[in-house]
């Protein structure tokens, strides 16, 4: 298949085609491709798109910019304090909480664990490349694809604990099918961040690579020159065994999610981080 020109999806993300090959890009390298409504609509799109392309045979994700995608805008974690401040109380009534929540009739996921799990909907490989910082949500989207390509500096954090949550974008899943249960819980609960080379040594990370994004366009290259229904014949296969049960796992994450939003723990781990003191916890509710 010929070049095509790159499709642009609400200035956050672009879409170009040649040779068979997607190259998706998230397109806000000023804010570090931070995920904010605008981008997690676009994604959504984009994916969608290239679930229904005959023509695609691979599919490269990455960030333009310094980092692959830094996690939720932070000033969506602003809002919730000042929300806090002037007695609001509610993080999740923040538009891109609203936004994110987002359900489709028939759909297993909400918009925020959409743009991670459509990615396993793509029925063609999808290489992801990662640099500079893939947090949060960026790192729930990573875990997404299919192969991750990194560089060994790359910075890596399951952080929504960090801010009294917890990960809510098929992030438990996908993560506890690379990594020991213990492992899965260390990252999460600690809420640490880690580097490319730790990552890879643990299994989160595919392969290591100078230039991720070069790596990443070299696999999708290879299995490009595959059958393409040899190949995907052999994502679907693999994928009935890895995300089977991933419905009733996606509804619980939605669950537990709702019931931290704005409560008084999640909103104290927040506006602790921002007025830069000890968080003072209750005992919890869940």
């Amino acid at each position: 298949m010929s070049s095509t020109e790159a499709k642009n999806y609400n200035d956050r993300v672009t879409v170009a085609v040649s040779d068979s090959i997607a190259d998706v890009r998230l397109d806000r390298p000023e804010k570090r491709n931070a995920l904010d409504p605008a981008m997690f609509d676009a994604i959504s799109k984009a994916g969608q798109d290239l679930v229904a392309n005959r023509e695609i045979r691979a599919v490269v994700l990455s960030g333009n910019g310094n980092s692959f995608c830094a996690g939720l805008d932070f000033g969506s974690f602003q809002s919730m304090a000042d929300s806090s401040k002037n007695g609001g109380g509610s993080g999740g009534n923040t538009n891109s909480s609203e936004n994110a929540g987002a359900m489709q009739p028939g759909a297993i996921t909400h918009l925020a664990q959409q743009i991670c799990w459509v990615w396993q909907e793509v029925p063609v490989p999808v290489v992801a490349a990662l640099q500079g910082h893939a947090l949060g949500g960026g790192m729930q989207l990573a875990l997404g694809a299919d192969i991750r390509v990194a560089h060994g500096e790359t910075q890596f954090a399951m952080r929504e604990v960090h801010w009294g949550l917890i990960p809510d974008m098929t992030g438990t899943l996908m993560l506890s099918r690379l990594v020991r249960d213990d492992v899965a819980k260390d990252l999460v609960f600690s809420a640490r961040i880690i580097s490319g080379v730790e990552a890879h040594a643990l299994g989160v990370v595919t392969r290591l690579s100078d230039n991720p994004f070069d790596s990443a366009m070299q696999i999708a290259r290879e299995i490009a020159d595959r059958s393409p229904d040899a190949v995907r014949g052999a994502k679907a296969l693999i994928n009935r065994l890895s995300n089977a049960g991933a419905a009733e796992h996606f509804a619980e994450e939605r669950r537990i999610i709702y019931s931290l939003i704005g409560k008084p723990n999640q909103v104290e781990a927040v506006m602790s981080k921002f007025e830069k003191r000890p968080a003072k916890f209750r005992p919890p509710t869940v």
